[in-house]
């Protein structure tokens, strides 16, 4: 893997990072439109966190509506509103790591995305 980082752009890698967390427009538009000529390695970093978290809360959505079509039940939308509450505070975790410019892995995935994207 080679690293096509451009290490002097800081504030272009924060700025990556920080629009990569509003929405998967946001992380769309940070992608293709902020980070794909201009590198950086906090950008990449915040850019796989937050592919693997959109990633995550579009599939829990997904088996939340088929598992609730099939057996509407108040506790098991209770577990699933949990769930998403976690999803939550993890999207905050890495919002709060990329406007404070680090590479603060989001817990439960953040590992995982870094070397599940290796190429982003």
């Amino acid at each position: 893997m080679e690293n096509n980082f451009n290490v002097t752009k800081t504030e272009d890698g924060k700025s990556v990072a920080i629009v990569s967390y509003i929405t998967i427009i946001g992380w769309l538009i940070a992608y293709f439109g902020m980070h794909k000529d201009k590198r950086t390695e906090l950008g990449s970093f915040h850019l796989r966190q937050t592919l693997l978290l959109y990633i995550v809360a579009f599939i829990l959505q997904i088996v939340q509506r088929i598992i609730l079509s099939i057996a509407p039940s108040g506790f098991i939308f209770t577990i699933f509103s949990i769930l998403s509450l976690v999803i939550f505070i993890l999207w905050i975790i890495g919002l709060i790591g990329a406007i404070q410019g680090t590479k603060r892995e989001i817990p439960l995935i953040g590992q995982r995305a870094q070397s599940m994207f290796p190429n982003i």
